[in-house]
C-alpha cells in the first residue's frame, strides 16, 4: 500500500501527538521516586519455539523506528546455546525496504528469557555484551504472540506469528501490557498488511 506525503505526515504526527499529549497530562503531584519493580520474565522460555518470523503489531515508539511505515518484522535464528541471530526488516515511508542485522545474547540461563541485543553501529548497542535490554514478559500458550519490553519498560514490542489479530486478541493484549505496568495509550499499533492498517493507541483498539 503506497503513502502520500500528506498522509505519512497525517500518521506520524497523528499518532505521535496523542502519545505525547497523554505523556504530558501526568498527574504533576505523581510521586517519581516510586519506581516500578523491573519488569519480570516468564519464567521459561522455549527457544527453540520462538525462534523464527515475528510481525510487529504494536509498539511503544521508539527512534530507530520511525523509518518504518508498516509491515515491521523480526526473525531470530539460533547460533549456539547462548546467542541468537536477530534480522529486523520493516517497509519505509517511501516504500524502500529497510534492514538491520544484530545478536541477542542470553543474560538469564534460567529463565532464557532475558538478553542483551546489539547491532553493528547503533550507539550504545554495539557490544555483543551488555545489560538487558530485551525482557520477554508474556508468551502464548501456543507462541503465537508475546509481549517484549526492557526492564525499564522504555521499550515495549507486541509480537504476533500473523499480522492481524481479532478484536478479543486486541484486548487481551492490552490487559497483557497493563497487568505489566505499561500505559496502553503509550503503545501504538504497526500498520501491517493483512493485518490492522492504521496508526492508533492501544487503549483505542
Amino acid at each position: 500500500m503506497a503513502f502520500s506525503s500528506r498522509r505519512i505526515s497525517q500518521l506520524v504526527t497523528g499518532g505521535l501527538a496523542v502519545v505525547f499529549a497523554l505523556a504530558c497530562a501526568a498527574p504533576a503531584s505523581a510521586d517519581i521516586s516510586s519506581t516500578p519493580p523491573p519488569l519480570k520474565p516468564v519464567a521459561k522460555l522455549d527457544t527453540q519455539r520462538y525462534l523464527g518470523d515475528w510481525n510487529q503489531i504494536a509498539a511503544v515508539p521508539q527512534p530507530f523506528n520511525l523509518i518504518c511505515a508498516r509491515d515491521t518484522q523480526a526473525n531470530y535464528q539460533l547460533i549456539d546455546e547462548s546467542n541468537i541471530r536477530v534480522e529486523n526488516t520493516c517497509t519505509t515511508w517511501t516504500g524502500g525496504d529497510n534492514r538491520i542485522v544484530g545478536n541477542a545474547r542470553v543474560n538469564d540461563t534460567v529463565t532464557g528469557a532475558q538478553l542483551h541485543v546489539s547491532f553493528p553501529g547503533v550507539p550504545s548497542q554495539e557490544s555483543k555484551s551488555g545489560p538487558t535490554n530485551y525482557v520477554v514478559s508474556h508468551i502464548a500458550d501456543d507462541y503465537s504472540w508475546a509481549f517484549v519490553g526492557d526492564p525499564s519498560r522504555s521499550s515495549g514490542f507486541v509480537l504476533s506469528r500473523d499480522p492481524g489479530v481479532s478484536a478479543s486478541r486486541w484486548k487481551e493484549i492490552r490487559k497483557v501490557a497493563e497487568d505489566d505496568g505499561y500505559n496502553a495509550c503509550l503503545i501504538l499499533t504497526s500498520p501491517t498488511t493483512g493485518g490492522f492498517g492504521e496508526i492508533r493507541p492501544l487503549c483505542t483498539v
